[in-house]
């Protein structure tokens, strides 16, 4: 290999690794700010995602949550929490604020309007705000598509398919 190889290479995988560290990497957690108002404040700002894309607030308390639309993509236009029915939408470079109260303790996700751009929010009851919560091992690209039946092959998948495949929707081991 010459050096102009090696360069190659070298490029390639820090390319490999700033999108495995970007993708993969830590997310950033806000826990509960309590304003003025006694609701528990925290500022979100919506470009190209949620940050912080992981909010942690007490159960039984209300939450404040101040969304800034620092783009004008049309996928940001709207944050809906599915689980409380609160769907908001949003003006570009503005604030809008959300308020809500959890009466139920849990990991619950929000979505822009189109499901593409996620946050999660995970609401502590009183025992889980007294001791350090861990989270979850993260789930591989591959576990979740086997989850979700994706990769289903067994030896039907191998057996040749002839012509009587599209008139049975079975395969046949005739060659």
């Amino acid at each position: 290999m010459n050096t102009s190889e090696i360069l190659v290479v070298v490029g390639g995988v820090a390319a490999v690794a700033f999108v495995l560290w970007y993708s993969f990497g830590a997310r950033q957690t806000v826990a509960r700010a309590v304003g003025a108002s006694g609701a528990q404040e925290i500022k979100v700002t919506v470009r190209g995602g949620y940050s912080p894309d992981l909010i942690v607030v007490k159960q039984g308390r209300p939450v404040r949550l101040d969304f800034y639309r620092d783009e004008t993509a049309s996928c940001s236009d709207r944050v809906s929490f599915g689980d409380f029915g609160i769907a908001r939408d949003f003006p570009a470079y503005n604030t809008r604020p959300t308020e809500f109260t959890s009466d139920r303790a849990g990991e619950f996700t929000f979505t822009c309007g189109m499901n593409m751009m996620r946050g999660k929010l995970v609401v502590e009851g009183e025992r889980a705000s007294a001791r350090q919560r861990r989270s979850p091992p993260p789930v591989t690209r591959r576990q979740s598509r086997r989850a979700r039946g994706r990769y289903r092959l067994g030896p039907a998948s191998l057996l040749r398919r002839s012509s009587s495949t599209a008139t049975t929707g079975r395969p046949c081991a005739t060659p």
